[in-house]
């Protein structure tokens, strides 16, 4: 979850307040919509609580490219003590719109619905089964389009601006963000452990612990891919430990 309030006492009171629920995590927090996005991409939070009214300007138009660089998964919220914004807000796909001061119990509300929308979401994305018309991944490299079994994918990471999508035979690289790479393989067995990696849970071997509570992943070709404090909540949930 993260934060965008640029009014440090309201920003200590939401933080306060979400730190009493045992289910969510504050990743992040920023005071405008410059610092907001560039965060926001990196951690890819699933939740954002926006206030409207920022120091370099409105978070409606955040919440316009945050609509880009966010995974389908993720949910906004706009707390704020406008209400004019209300109809702009839910045309933008918000989950919520919460009045300032907030109080506990409509936090209570807001929090359910958002864990009931995730609920639905991955409840239908499980009930989804792949189309065997199109069992691959379709990858652009130079002047050929490959398709690529996603089975046969170790992991993809964020290198400069392109993705490498690394086999254990081969490695591709592709003109193409982390964030639309995690859409093509959201229902494929693919989780997101790193900003800058994507990896294919089959193909996970060893998971070690590493310094300020990270880990390492090792892959069956024995390359390691790092997890961020950020993403080691999900990854623990996945394999339960």
């Amino acid at each position: 979850m993260y934060i965008v309030e640029d009014e440090p006492l309201a920003r200590d009171e939401l933080r306060f307040l979400l730190n009493k629920y045992d289910f969510v995590e504050v990743v992040g927090e920023s005071e405008n919509a410059q610092d907001a996005l560039k965060e926001i991409t990196e951690l890819q939070p699933n939740l954002i609580f926006l206030d409207i009214e920022l120091t370099d300007g409105n978070s409606l138009s955040l919440a316009k490219e945050l609509q880009t660089a966010l995974s389908a998964h993720a949910a906004i919220v706009f707390a704020t003590a406008y209400d004019e914004y209300a109809l702009t807000a839910f045309d933008l796909n918000a989950a919520d719109y919460i009045l300032k001061p907030i109080a506990e119990s409509r936090l209570d509300k807001t929090l359910e619905k958002v864990r009931a929308m995730h609920g639905r979401r991955k409840e239908k994305e499980s009930q989804m089964t792949r189309k065997e018309s199109s069992p691959k991944v379709v990858i652009p490299v130079e002047e050929r389009i490959i398709l690529l079994e996603p089975e046969r994918i170790l992991y993809v990471e964020s290198n400069g601006g392109k993705c490498i999508i690394v086999t254990s035979e081969q490695r591709f690289e592709v003109k193409d963000s982390l964030v639309n790479m995690e859409k093509k393989l959201s229902d494929l067995n693919f989780i997101r452990v790193h900003r800058s990696f994507i990896v294919n849970t089959h193909h996970i071997c060893e998971i070690h612990p590493w310094f300020n509570a990270t880990y390492n992943l090792v892959m069956k070709d024995n390359s390691r891919v790092p997890v961020s404090r950020s993403f080691v909540r999900d990854l623990k949930q996945l394999f339960e430990f």
